[in-house]
Order: structure tokens, then sequence, then C-alpha cells
């Protein structure tokens, strides 16, 4: 019989990640991941897990050979994210995804993890852009409802862009500290290559490629405390 996972005491049956990270290492966008996603196959209870550990995001993998994965908010089911599929291919070290929205194609470059991806997998987000990075970092979290991506040339000729989340749900998450899907669709929008800088300080790259298809890479690292060994 299969020990129930306990997001109470440690990382008992799931290993949590920090994706990307800045050029030190530190911050990050924290992701729960359940490798043996036999554990928890109803959709209801996978959402009851995602909601008790809180992460912006928790993925549950169905098939590691393949990369097969189910993404979960605290309170949504999400056929693609960016950070979920970044960190996921980086601990399962496989060249591909499989997403309920397509196939993502992963790689790895060093001390960088990317995934290939298409805009249109991305959730809706309203791009708010401001004059400087100081009036994003003076930005007030907003009250729930839309979610919003401020975000500002830090510098335009180098595509330097200072960047915060606020996904205006009502649970529990009122700023994500690094978002792939977002990072995706402002890299869709623009047409070119971006270094972002989120949050307290996590860093994500982008660049367009050829029909579409857009590539977001970011540093991973194991949280404090470590792997789960699962």
């Amino acid at each position: 019989m299969t020990e129930p996972l306990d997001p109470s005491g440690g990382h008992d049956g799931y290993d949590v990640l920090r994706v990307f990270c800045g050029p030190d290492g530190r911050h990050g966008n924290e992701l729960g991941v359940v490798r043996d996603g036999a554990r928890l196959r109803a959709r209801a209870d996978r959402q009851a897990f995602a909601a008790k550990l809180g992460f912006s995001e928790t993925v549950f993998v169905d098939d590691p050979e393949r990369g097969v994965i189910d993404i979960y908010t605290p309170t949504l089911r999400l056929p693609f994210a960016g950070h979920p599929c970044v960190g996921t291919s980086w601990l399962l070290d496989v060249p591909e995804l499989s997403t309920p929205a397509g196939v993502v194609e992963a790689r790895q470059d060093g001390e960088f993890t990317w995934i290939s991806a298409r805009a249109e997998w991305a959730p809706p987000r309203t791009l708010r852009r401001y004059g400087s990075a100081a009036e994003v970092d003076a930005l007030d979290v907003p009250p729930p409802g839309e979610w919003i991506y401020a975000w500002a040339w830090q510098d335009e000729a180098a595509g330097r862009v200072r960047a915060r989340a606020f996904p205006g749900r009502d649970d529990g998450i009122t700023e994500d500290e690094a978002t792939g899907a977002a990072a995706l669709l402002l890299t869709h929008a623009l047409d070119r290559a971006l270094n972002i800088t989120q949050g307290r300080g996590s860093q994500l790259l982008t660049a367009p490629g050829p029909d579409g298809v857009i590539e977001v890479g970011g540093r991973v690292r194991f949280a404090p405390g470590g792997p789960s060994g699962v």
C-alpha cells in the first residue's frame, strides 16, 4: 500500500525546488514536485494537496520517463506553466515534458535549464508597462481580480527588464516571485530576447525562436532542506 503524502512535516514524498534563481543562487519561485503521481491519482486529491502545500504551483509526475506531468495552483489545474516546466525538466533530466497544452522541449546549458513553448499555451495575463524600474519596485499589491505582470525597461538596448507579478487570485499568493508564462507572453509581445529580474531578485532569460516557439530559461536549485529522496 502506498503511504499517503504529508505536507505538514519536511518534504515527505515530494521535492521542493527554487526555479529561476538569481546569479547568486538565491531567490527563485518555490515549486513542489511529486515524482510519483500515482500516490494521488484523483484530481480532487491533487488539488487539495496543492492547496495544503501553498506554493504558486505543484507538479504531479505521471510518467517520469516520458515527462508526463500535471500542474496545479492552490485553487486550479493549469494546462501549462513556465516555472513548473523548467523546474521539473531539471529534476527529471528529460528532453521533453508532456503537458495538456502540448509537448514542451527541454535542454540543459551549463547552469541554465531551458524549455521551449508557445505563447498561446500561457494563461491570460495583463502586461502593464511602467516608466521605470523604480515605479515597479514601489507598487503595492493590488486587490484580487486581474492577473497583472508589471514591467519596465532597466536597459532597453540590452533587453534588461524589471518585473513583478500579481496573480490576482484569492488563494494566498499575492505576488509571484518568478513567472515563466508571463515572461513568455512579454517576449512574444516585444519579439526580442529578454533578461528579466523579477520579484526579490529572480532571473528569467527568454529568446524568441522560429515558428512562434519561445525559449525560457533559468537556474534551478533544491530548496533548503534538500531533496526528499523520492
